[in-house]
């Protein structure tokens, strides 16, 4: 059995467990060392967060019937891609292709937040009134089919292998869950992680109900991306904010899941 077989036949297992892995880490170090008191009942927002993720999961499965490992596989297959058409060392390729997606990412982020027909289904992930370990999850079917097929093409023009694309696709999941996690992480181990990572004190500023600030810290993954682009803001240039979006905050302070859905068809009051 090749590599590429081996995580072929394995994907599934590994982006699965790392996801169980991270939700369960991060809820249980979340309630231990909580960052900010939530003003929603957890198992409340945990529940709908996760129908949620179940509800895209199987929209996604019959809607976009090719995942990332096979783009990446057709890629290959058909020699496409900028990584099938130049040879490069297989470690090279697959560390250029992990960069090059997550400065991709970045720039979808960013352009979610310019453009008004992506921020209304953008904004179902900003509509949550508490940043925790599941507001990763917390995306509108219609940003995530968007995404995925942004991903394919991506994926398809580069000539990505295959092994980039599960491990890019387990850190892209993991990391997004870490930085939004309600952690309060040591001062210093929190400047080590940014010097390279995005973390939660520089991720939680995105979800400030104040315009400006939430025009900042796009990155999910490296941290790279907003420093380069002029999009970065540091923890230490703002005091306490509030969590979410401004014409949320008058409402009752629960979302169920049918209200999480139809939030984008709502008009402003």
């Amino acid at each position: 059995m090749t590599m590429d077989q081996f995580f072929i036949e394995h994907e599934a297992t590994f982006r699965l467990t790392a996801f169980l892995s991270a939700l369960i880490i991060f809820g249980f170090l979340e309630y231990k060392y909580p960052a900010r008191k939530l003003t929603q009942k957890k198992s409340y927002r945990w529940i709908q967060h996760l129908i949620l993720l179940i509800l895209n999961s199987v929209i996604i499965r019959y809607a976009v019937p090719m995942v990332a490992v096979g783009a990446s596989i057709y890629a290959s297959n058909q020699q496409w891609g900028l990584f099938n058409l130049i040879e490069l060392p297989l470690f090279v390729s697959i560390i250029l292709s992990i960069i090059i997606l997550d400065c991709l990412i970045y720039w979808q982020h960013r352009l979610f937040h310019v453009f008004d027909f992506l921020w209304v289904i953008h904004k179902v992930h900003h509509a949550d009134l508490d940043v925790d370990v599941t507001t990763a999850l917390r995306f509108h079917p219609l940003e995530m089919l968007l995404s995925i097929l942004i991903k394919l093409v991506a994926i398809i023009l580069l000539g990505a292998p295959i092994i980039a694309v599960v491990i890019f696709e387990i850190l892209l999941n993991v990391l997004a869950m870490f930085n939004h996690s309600n952690i309060r992480l040591p001062t210093r181990l929190d400047r080590i992680l940014r010097s390279t990572i995005v973390t939660r004190n520089v991720h939680e500023i995105h979800h400030s109900t104040n315009l400006k600030d939430s025009q900042m810290n796009f990155g999910f993954n490296l941290i790279w991306w907003d420093k380069l682009f002029g999009s970065y803001k540091s923890k230490a240039e703002y005091q306490n904010f509030v969590i979410g979006l401004k014409e949320q905050q008058n409402t009752q302070n629960t979302q169920p899941i049918l209200s999480i859905l139809t939030l984008p068809f709502k008009k402003k009051s």
